[in-house]
């Protein structure tokens, strides 16, 4: 695989797993506006860490989730997801980029590097798989609760976080397998020509040319 797709690779990675990192501190993982009169409106908005009001007026008002044992099931695992991605995804953007074939580590050879991007590779995978199963439990979520006629709470609809958690994670898995496909491309290159076998059973025999001797040249007619 040449150098131009491995960092491109890379590169997908690094930018899935910024993504991800902004998807988390973005406030809208749900939305929700109505209007209470014709003149007054608000807009609710909520993430993984805290639910925010804002008027019409322009005033916000944010408030944290204040126990974490009081949220609902689906929330502490999306964080935990979420932050296991991040974490997963900083060490595959430091095995990767110890892996290209642009950079020299000491005197790793081209087998070692492949072995180092296949594995961040498969990091960058399960990363992104954190990613897109927290952003589509929560998004399934909120859609039962729309659809839900007997929910007496707020309902909500799909935020801006959501979006950039799944375009985060498709940009995590693609460039992970783009990776992965460097270990292939990465093998000791064969040495091309003839091939001579020799069995170490058998001497070898090295044959020379008798000497000539002047002296005792005979000539025949």
């Amino acid at each position: 695989m040449s150098t131009g797709v491995q960092l491109l690779g890379f590169l997908m990675c690094l930018g899935g797993w910024l993504l991800s990192f902004i998807s988390l501190l973005n406030d809208s993982w749900r939305v929700s506006s109505f209007s209470d009169q014709l003149i007054t409106s608000q807009w609710y908005y909520q993430n993984l860490w805290q639910t925010c009001a804002k008027a019409s007026t322009g005033v916000t008002n944010c408030k944290e989730f204040e126990s974490m044992l009081s949220l609902a099931g689906y929330i502490q695992a999306c964080r935990a997801l979420m932050i296991i991605a991040l974490i997963l995804g900083l060490l595959s953007v430091v095995l990767a980029s110890m892996g290209l074939k642009c950079t020299k580590l000491g005197s790793t050879s081209e087998e070692a590097k492949g072995k180092i991007s296949l594995t961040a590779g498969i990091i960058f995978i399960l990363s992104g798989l954190c990613v897109i199963v927290a952003v589509s439990w929560y998004a399934a979520r909120v859609v039962q609760e729309f659809n839900d006629p007997f929910y007496g709470g707020t309902k909500y609809e799909l935020g801006a976080g959501l979006y950039l958690g799944w375009a985060a994670a498709a940009l995590c898995i693609l460039g992970g397998g783009t990776l992965c496909t460097s270990f292939k491309g990465s093998s000791p290159a064969q040495t091309r020509g003839p091939g001579y076998n020799y069995s170490a059973a058998q001497p070898q025999k090295i044959y020379r040319s008798a000497p000539s001797d002047n002296s005792i040249t005979k000539a025949y007619v």
